[in-house]
């Protein structure tokens, strides 16, 4: 196969995923990024500007993909979408999300289109618990409105997309050797600074989650493309490491690595939580990062099976969180303020200092 003569569209191109994607695939396709603003252009690869929530946006950057690369194009990788920490309902998720998926299915009508990989996320399913383990099979579970987006929008797909090739992609919570994953950098945040609620868990320190390190999603993506004649019309495919270390064998691996001792974490009950959480962003002006709802799914438990990964693209994860959390590690103390801002994190909190109450639990 010739793939450097295949073209593959990728949305949200200048994010965190679709930057590395464009990357990655440039190496052996024609590959044209796809977002509201530029970031570097890899070596191989093109940008053009899209607004998801225009129709006349999504059509004249489908016109310029036309008239640059031709009607052909291999597989379209949908990763655009919207989604904020408020845990409430906001009209971007139908006007970004869903009905953006919408106008861009519409769209591609006018070109040869194989193959359209929407980025979903294991979320999407009803959580477990310890010990189970979640497939493809296993329902899904609107209960949050980012997750409710995402269900609603394969839905969408499902019922639009006609004769065009569909795969929904459900990966675990990606990450890099920089960490670059919002809720576990928060958590080793907290206990890098010695943070008092860096000890409390509101909820089961057995339950966990499957995490994806970002090379091995690039490599399921091209694994997608690479064998989309032989893929079903259809499907969807969970992908991540099959084991989910629970929260507090998490907690206490991060405290080990960064003080050289065990990190004690406790379990509080969830209005605890919730009432701090609120008083903290709502009235001391803390940090924004913690909400509420999280509260809500601190007892969701997601170990997946990649057994349909491993049967249609011969692919499972080669990295594994426990091995990558030392580098991780080692970045995040040569480097703080650099690792805090790769995160997103306010590298402010570093020069602020710990509470008397936050000293005292130090050494926990």
């Amino acid at each position: 196969m010739n793939r450097q003569a295949d073209t593959v569209l990728i949305t949200g191109s200048s994010g965190f995923i679709g930057h590395r994607l464009m990357r990655e695939l440039a190496r052996d396709y024609r590959v044209v990024g796809l977002d509201l603003k530029e970031t570097e252009v890899p070596e191989g690869a093109r940008f053009v500007p899209i607004d998801l929530t225009s129709e006349e946006g999504v059509g004249k950057a489908l016109r310029d993909v036309r008239g640059h690369e031709g009607p052909r194009i291999a597989s379209v990788i949908h990763l655009a979408a919207y989604f904020d920490l408020s845990g409430e309902d906001d009209p971007k998720y139908d006007e970004v999300t869903v009905e953006g998926t919408r106008r861009l299915l519409h769209g591609l009508r006018d070109l040869d289109v194989e193959q359209f990989v929407f980025s979903s996320t294991m979320l999407v399913h009803k959580a477990g618990s310890p010990g189970t383990t979640i497939t493809e099979n296993r329902p899904l579970d609107p209960k949050l409105p980012y997750r409710a987006s995402k269900i609603r929008t394969e839905q969408m797909i499902r019922e639009e997309r006609g004769d065009l090739k569909a795969v929904f992609l459900r990966p675990g919570g990606v990450y890099s050797n920089r960490c670059e994953n919002a809720f576990l950098a928060h958590q080793i945040a907290r206990i890098f600074e010695g943070r008092l609620k860096g000890h409390m868990y509101p909820g089961d320190l057995r339950t966990g989650q499957s995490f994806l390190h970002l090379e091995d999603l690039a490599e399921a993506v091209k694994r997608v493309i690479d064998r989309r004649d032989g893929l079903p019309p259809e499907t969807a495919i969970l992908l991540g490491e099959p084991a989910a270390i629970g929260y507090g064998d998490l907690q206490g691996r991060i405290g080990e690595l960064i003080r050289g001792t065990p990190w004690q974490t406790w379990q509080i009950p969830k209005v605890m939580a919730k009432t701090g959480a609120w008083a903290e962003d709502e009235v001391l002006g803390g940090e924004p990062f913690t909400k509420p709802w999280m509260a809500d799914i601190a007892d969701d438990h997601y170990a997946i099976g990649i057994s349909r990964a491993r049967e249609l693209l011969g692919w499972e994860p080669k990295h594994r969180l426990s091995d990558a959390l030392p580098r991780m590690i080692e970045n995040l103390k040569s480097d703080p303020d650099g690792w805090y801002r790769a995160n997103k994190i306010d590298p402010a909190r570093l020069e602020r200092g710990r509470g008397p109450s936050d000293r005292v639990l130090d050494s926990c």
